[in-house]
């Protein structure tokens, strides 16, 4: 049987709301456990039921970004999924900073929306890609200097650089585990451990910083 991917999913349209848990319930290996409306729903859901991954909305009241950030810093194992209508490049920029791990426009069919949030849930990452772009740009803009990027790079012990070098090559924590002959949730907390060293928010500027050394 495959894994179970529990999912929270957070949006303050009725209808939309209805229709993403319609569709995502309706696939074998995914389990709705909650559902919530608003920035404070969305903490406390994650707090209460810490799920494997979260849906939240850009523009929820109370605010998604804050939302994804806040629970990012609780709980860094939590998959974050942004969902919305908004294509502003500065939402783009904050939701990846606030530690998401996806960035997906509202208007996605329902199969490509269920590949996205299984692939993104085994440790992908994911921008629309009319969007990814030009954030991708101004995320090497962003980058430390080389000499910086050595020092960041070498607070990294043995296992962390590997498994930072297989990132690198877009493996899915999933797959990484499979070369380490390690669990997923192993890698995961190893994964966390990376980004707080090289003082990054997610696996988008690990691997650039990576790729830039």
């Amino acid at each position: 049987m495959s894994e179970i991917i529990r999912l929270v999913v957070v949006d303050d349209h009725p209808l939309l709301l209805d229709g993403l848990i319609s569709t995502l319930d309706l696939i074998d290996d995914f389990d709705v456990v909650g559902e919530g409306e608003s920035y404070t729903d969305a903490v406390s859901l994650a707090l209460e039921l810490v799920p494997d991954a979260i849906l939240l909305d850009v523009s929820m009241p109370g605010g998604g970004v804050e939302a994804a950030r806040d629970i990012h810093e609780a709980l860094p194992s939590i998959t974050i999924i942004m969902l919305t209508a908004s294509e502003d490049e500065k939402d783009v920029m904050s939701a990846l900073q606030a530690g998401a791990n996806a960035y997906v426009l509202k208007g996605i069919g329902g199969n490509e929306l269920v590949d996205i949030v299984r692939r993104v849930s085994f440790g992908e990452t994911f921008i629309t890609p009319s969007l990814a772009g030009n954030i991708l740009s101004h995320s090497y803009a962003d980058q430390p200097n080389t000499n910086q990027t050595d020092d960041l790079l070498s607070k990294l012990n043995d296992r962390e650089s590997r498994i930072l070098s297989y990132l690198e090559q877009g493996f899915t924590n999933k797959q990484i585990g499979d070369e380490l002959f390690l669990s997923e949730k192993t890698i995961k907390h190893y994964m966390t451990s990376i980004l707080q060293k090289l003082q990054v928010k997610n696996r988008v500027q690990a691997a650039l910083l990576a790729k830039n050394k």
